[in-house]
């Protein structure tokens, strides 16, 4: 078992090694010298100690269903572990921990950030920032799944472990095909975000990096102010393509051939009745009679993105009404569709959840009464209904958990953070989100958190990326 696991996450971090070489390029591009050097040292350095584990102390098999979820939750730890390279080597981050901080938090998407001002990193680092999360968005290991099969390591258990829904969507009866297919949809629309985002008031550099954190639902930027500095047109592509990111890449990929699909696919009508209700709610909240136009593009933003765990913002919602902060925080559980980038609890699983509820409720007054869970004309078999049920168990022992354990260290390691911050931040972490409220809020970052509360919301961010079980 250990040498075939070797094998696979040997791959894993060979793979990020030669991912680094791409900042390396850019550094290059724009005459950061000394950046480029030491970024291509810490891609040799991945790059040896993957192939070592994958060519010397690995050996190829076929994993069982363990295996595969053991493959899949070290392959994330090993990745942001040697992901840190850039930044310590750079100097940008000055530590292991604020680096293992901002790499757990690139590659699962999750966006927090301890950097105050991104403005300040070099270009090659800001890209590498971005690329952490654009590869963690569809997932390094379904990128494997197509790769593997070919060096003798079934992807089968992989999928399962990495799938993002209740189980693997299959487009193809081979996953490696269904791989290829949708790496193809998620570089397509990434393509066709930087081109619009460049004829707006991004430069190509800007739109490429946006781009790519965008199609990944990570929310890393290039400016300290997020999305709140560049034109209304750059915000409304920015939510279009939030909201694409947010529905499953299965369902665009059916839809190329039949449009209609978007509007025949259940969770996708309930994913887009949620962005609506929450953009209606709060644009009623912060409605200006003089900045209408305003008003509604922030609420859609606010909304579009929390609900697909992006985590921009064009807006400081920690200073808007308690109420508003409430949804926020609500919204921070939500998620995407199942099968798109998105992190947070999922709308498959929120349906499946209240339908569930809604047949127990019925049976409490027809006991004799047989109410099945149904969703999108379908009955749910007991199995999944069951399993969403342990998830959501699973999630919400994890957030109370995390909770009170940030506010542990907080009391102990004090560093000024305050309930609302601290519960804000572990939602954030497990949803994979990014801002918080107030000292973790979209205008500030997550320097003040003690050290020991990084670590614990690194651990969060990689369980809620990985959907807890593996």
């Amino acid at each position: 078992m250990g040498r075939r696991l070797a094998f696979i996450i040997g791959a894993v971090v060979a793979a990020s090694g030669v991912a680094m070489v791409v900042p390396a390029a850019v550094s290059l591009g724009y005459q950061e010298w000394s950046e480029a050097g030491q970024i291509l040292i810490g891609a040799l350095i991945t790059v040896t100690v993957g192939a070592i584990f994958w060519r010397i102390v690995g050996r190829p098999g076929v994993l069982t269903t363990k295996e595969g979820f053991a493959a899949v939750g070290l392959a994330w730890f090993v990745m942001a572990f040697f992901g840190t390279l850039p930044y310590l080597l750079t100097g940008s981050i000055d530590n292991l921990t604020d680096a293992f901080f901002e790499t757990a938090a690139g590659f699962t998407t999750t966006g927090s950030s301890i950097v105050p001002d991104p403005s300040a990193l070099s270009h090659g680092i800001l890209i590498w920032r971005s690329a952490t999360q654009w590869m963690g968005g569809m997932g390094v290991i379904v990128l494997s799944i197509a790769i593997l099969p070919l060096l003798g390591v079934g992807g089968v258990q992989l999928a399962k472990a990495e799938s993002p829904g209740p189980q693997p969507d299959r487009l193809t009866p081979r996953f490696r095909e269904t791989a290829k297919r949708l790496w193809f949809i998620y570089v397509a629309f990434t393509f066709i975000e930087v081109l619009l985002l460049w004829a707006g008031d991004m430069n190509l550099f800007q739109a490429v990096a946006h781009a790519l954190t965008t199609m990944s639902t990570g929310g890393f930027g290039t400016e300290a102010t997020s999305i709140a500095g560049f034109s209304a047109y750059t915000q409304w592509v920015i939510i279009a393509f939030m909201f694409i990111a947010g529905a499953s890449f299965a369902l665009h990929f059916r839809a190329l051939r039949n449009p209609g699909e978007y509007l025949k696919n259940s969770e996708f009508r309930v994913y887009g009745t949620l962005v609506l209700v929450a953009a209606g709610i709060i644009t009623f909240g912060i409605w200006d009679d003089a900045m209408w136009s305003t008003s509604i593009r922030d609420s859609a933003f606010t909304a579009v993105s929390m609900v697909t765990t992006t985590g921009y913002a064009t807006a400081d919602f920690g200073a808007w009404a308690p109420g508003l902060q409430i949804l926020v925080v609500g919204l921070m559980f939500l998620g995407g569709s199942a099968g798109s980038t998105a992190g947070g609890v999922k709308t498959f699983r929120l349906a499946v959840l209240t339908r569930a509820a809604a047949a127990d409720l019925r049976r409490l007054v027809h006991p004799r009464g047989v109410f099945v869970t149904r969703f999108g004309g379908k009955s749910v078999p007991d199995p999944i209904v069951e399993s969403v049920q342990s998830f959501f168990l699973f999630y919400m022992f994890l957030f109370m958990t995390g909770t009170v354990l940030l506010g542990m260290i907080e009391s102990r390691l004090g560093s000024g953070l305050d309930l609302i911050s601290a519960t804000s931040a572990v939602a954030s972490a497990l949803g994979n989100i990014g801002p918080g409220l107030g000292e973790v809020g979209p205008t500030a970052n997550f320097l003040a958190v003690p050290w020991l509360g990084k670590w614990l919301l690194s651990f969060l961010m990689i369980a809620g990326r990985l959907e807890i079980f593996p």
